[in-house]
């Protein structure tokens, strides 16, 4: 029986785990994406080695699934380290992984790393180990930059997007491909501050666990909502709690919402079990604002939700709001569409260009607060438009967003790697395919039985 080939899957930040607390700091969408996207490989027939930073008490290693599993490795102490400054400890981190490698003579096919602390790292890493490099950089250093309202100064101080904007162009020349999640993103880095030469670039958007995240029927969603102690007509905004996602804007649309429905409510699900100093003031603003506009009886504040609780809190959403200032894709959307709950989305992001506007989803611009609130009212005051919304957007998160149809579009990129290396995009000899990396790449595309 051949060897099952064995892919490195790095992402660096956050908190990993086979069974993660959504919600902790720097863990969200991107854990949630690189181990869906483990698992389905593994169902492939690939071995996937998750490669993280060891801190506080966690294990060496995590089992994930027969062919998955999370390997870490400390560097910086045992504190946890935000995602804006763990790239100063990642030639640390890189040292360890290699050491481990090299004494456990690990063969791996490929890098696939994932924002761009992780990226660093993983240039290093295909480099040493002469194998291809595929980067998905999840979000833009120079698009954040752009889309917050803050002081640039304070920005800089806090963000680093001087020397993230560097290393995020340095990996994107270096890599052999460029995973984009929208075609926003991909447009950004061919014309924006990188200069990427576009052949190397693919479109592969986030995905969902289908398997979990579907429609059902208005008697339970019913059921759902009495259970889990709520009535009227639900608007719910879920994720960690962080500036770029919007809830501030949120409140103030939900000022419209509320004036024109007596009975709605809004659920804000932006709490975790354990919040740092920082995310206790951001919800307590939240509430000022909520109580400057004299809504704040019609807010209601929910601590973390788990990820087994997810699909009921979607399913119990007559609106599901996306209110972010800028979002790479939008995962949470996507997972509640899935659901069968109307989505009004923000075009801060990369989602809203992939969805038909009327017949999908809605979307507005959440700078604009009326005009998301205006929005948000369009579905609760008309029957035939949650109706349509419900019915199409959970069809079109089933057809394209699948977690299993996102691995095989990996796979494919594999499987045509060579084709896309020719030397037309590259700008030096020492950066075309090696003969080590071409037979990994072959091995790469081949999928065991």
């Amino acid at each position: 029986m051949p060897i099952k080939p064995r892919i490195m899957m790095i992402s660096t930040h956050g908190y990993v785990a086979a069974e993660p607390e959504l919600g902790k700091p720097d863990t969200g969408g991107q854990v949630v994406y690189v181990l869906e996207l483990s698992r389905c490989l593994g169902r492939l027939g690939f071995q996937v080695d998750i490669l993280t930073r060891r801190f506080e008490d966690q294990p060496r290693i995590d089992r994930v699934s027969d062919n998955v599993r999370i390997l870490r490795f400390p560097c910086g102490g045992s504190d946890f380290i935000a995602k804006e400054t763990l790239w100063r400890e990642m030639p640390e981190w890189t040292t360890q992984v290699t050491e481990y490698i090299q004494s456990k003579k690990i063969k791996y096919s490929c890098i696939n790393s994932h924002y761009w602390d992780a990226g660093v790292a993983g240039a290093t890493l295909a480099s040493q180990l002469e194998i291809p490099h595929i980067h998905t950089p999840h979000s833009l250093g120079s698009w954040k930059r752009d889309n917050m309202d803050e002081d640039p100064a304070t920005l800089e101080s806090k963000y680093n997007f001087r020397t993230r904007i560097r290393e995020e162009k340095s990996i994107y020349d270096t890599c052999d491909a460029l995973i984009a999640t929208t075609p926003q993103q991909r447009d950004i880095v061919v014309n924006g501050d990188y200069d990427v030469p576009s052949g190397k670039i693919f479109v592969v958007p986030p995905g969902y666990d289908d398997t979990r995240f579907f429609p059902v029927s208005i008697a339970s969603r019913t059921a759902l909502k009495n259970e889990l102690g709520l009535d009227g007509r639900i608007v719910l905004a879920l994720g960690r709690m962080a500036h770029n996602k919007g809830y501030d804007l949120l409140i103030r649309a939900m000022s419209v919402v509320f004036e024109r429905i007596d009975d709605a409510r809004l659920v804000l699900a932006v709490g975790s079990k354990e919040p740092t100093p920082r995310e206790s003031e951001q919800i307590q603003e939240l509430k000022d604002i909520a109580n400057e506009l004299g809504i704040l009886d019609r807010v209601i504040f929910r601590d973390h939700i788990s990820d087994a609780e997810l699909p009921e809190y979607y399913r119990i959403a007559d609106v599901f709001a996306l209110s972010s200032r800028y979002e790479p894709f939008g995962m949470t959307a996507v997972e509640a569409m899935a659901c069968g709950s109307p989505c009004v989305m923000t075009t801060e992001g990369g989602l809203w260009e992939q969805v038909t506007w009327g017949l999908e989803a809605l979307y507005a611009n959440p700078f604009d607060p009326p005009a998301f609130g205006h929005a948000i009212c369009s579905v609760l005051q008309h029957e035939h438009i949650t109706d349509q919304l419900a019915k199409y957007g959970s069809q079109k998160a089933r057809s394209t967003f699948t977690w299993m149809g996102i691995a095989q579009q990996i796979v494919s990129i594999l499987q045509g790697f060579r084709m896309h290396n020719a030397p037309s995009y590259r700008t030096s000899a020492a950066r075309l395919v090696t003969p080590s990396k071409e037979r990994a790449l072959q091995e790469a595309c081949v999928i065991a039985p």
